[in-house]
């Protein structure tokens, strides 16, 4: 396997995530700062400048164009840096080096606004900015990805622990707008850490004191930030405590569920998850969250409004699936009879 095979093969969308043509474009934009870093890298290391011609001492075993595919396929699809050092036939300490290499390069670029060619927000103040110019409204949620156990007798391991998630988690905060479109994603911090700290740590507090004019929508873990903030984050109610009365009870449900009439913006299906709508900053297109969206149980994809027959034709597939749940649960001992069923129905 040479090092053409595996960059012709990864350099395929489903690894990078990019089309070819955005990858080359890529490729060329990030070429002149890397050039510019490992430059600066050698004179720092030399302590001047160079004492022999460019392009002399040992080569690359990585070209810079592979480097940068190894990097989307790592952060894509968070292969171990073996496997892809097996691919390219080098050292696993090449591709951790690549990755260590392109990786804040990436990051400098900034995020990309959809319908905004040419602008990109690098920090949360862009962000803001962002929004108070184009009256664009918020979404913003915590995330929590899972990363390695720090090593033993390290200060600050425990701060990774997340109570959650119960497990070594970081946590970024992704901020998105109404359509649910990513906007922004930072404020990376240690799981332990509080959703509303992070931001708070990452200075929104002195931007909503900037930008009075932006308004954000945040999820029960900002309950803190949007009573200091009232008329520009707006949360959820609180739920009730354990030991509360029944006035209280019903004031909470009056403002989760109110009547038609009530000018909620809670009871827009839209907003509200318990509608299936966006709930938070983590849309459809950015899902973080192991735990669907589900609809309720009397809903059904091929049953029209109101109990009236269907109008379109249901999916095959679909009773397909339902046929083979009911197989399996009428419990059919033999494994071998449920799967011949299940080919005659689908190939038959």
């Amino acid at each position: 396997m040479t090092s053409g095979w595996a960059r012709a093969a990864l350099s395929h969308r489903i690894f990078t995530g990019i089309d070819r043509r955005r990858l080359g474009k890529l490729i060329i934009e990030l070429a002149d700062p890397w050039a510019a870093q490992q430059e600066s890298r050698l004179r720092q290391r030399r302590g001047g400048d160079r004492l022999r011609e460019a392009g002399a001492g040992p080569g690359r075993e990585l070209a810079f164009t592979d480097r940068v595919i190894a990097t989307l396929t790592c952060l894509r699809l968070q292969l171990p840096h073996a496997a892809v050092a097996l691919l390219y036939k080098v050292d696993r300490s090449t591709i951790t080096r690549a990755v260590g290499e392109i990786r804040p390069l990436l990051a400098a670029r900034g995020f990309a606004v959809p319908g905004k060619p040419g602008l990109r927000l690098k920090t949360l103040a862009d962000v803001f900015a962002y929004a108070a110019a184009h009256d664009v409204e918020l979404r913003i949620d915590g995330t929590e990805v899972q990363v390695r156990r720090p090593k033993a007798n390290r200060p600050g391991r425990r701060a990774f622990v997340s109570g959650k998630k119960k497990q070594n988690t970081i946590k970024p905060t992704v901020i998105s707008d109404e359509r649910g479109r990513l906007l922004w994603c930072g404020a990376t911090r240690p799981g332990r850490m509080h959703d509303a700290t992070a931001l708070r740590t990452e200075g929104i507090e002195d931007l909503l004191r900037q930008y009075p004019t932006v308004r954000a929508r945040v999820d029960s873990g900002y309950q803190g930030l949007a009573r200091d903030f009232s008329d520009q984050i707006s949360a959820p109610p609180k739920k009730p405590p354990a030991d509360a009365t029944n006035a209280q009870r019903a004031e909470y449900t009056l403002r989760v569920n109110p009547s038609p009439h009530n000018g909620s913006v809670w009871n827009t299906p839209s907003l509200n998850p318990r509608r299936g709508g966006l709930c938070s900053a983590t849309s459809d297109a950015v899902n973080t969250s192991t735990t669907p969206c589900l609809p309720s149980p009397a809903w059904s994809p091929t049953a029209a409004p109101n109990g009236s027959p269907p109008t379109t034709k249901p999916d095959r597939q679909h009773h397909r699936v339902l046929i083979v749940h009911n197989l399996v649960s009428a419990g059919s001992r033999d494994g071998r009879k449920v799967r011949n069923e299940w080919s005659a129905m689908r190939f038959g």
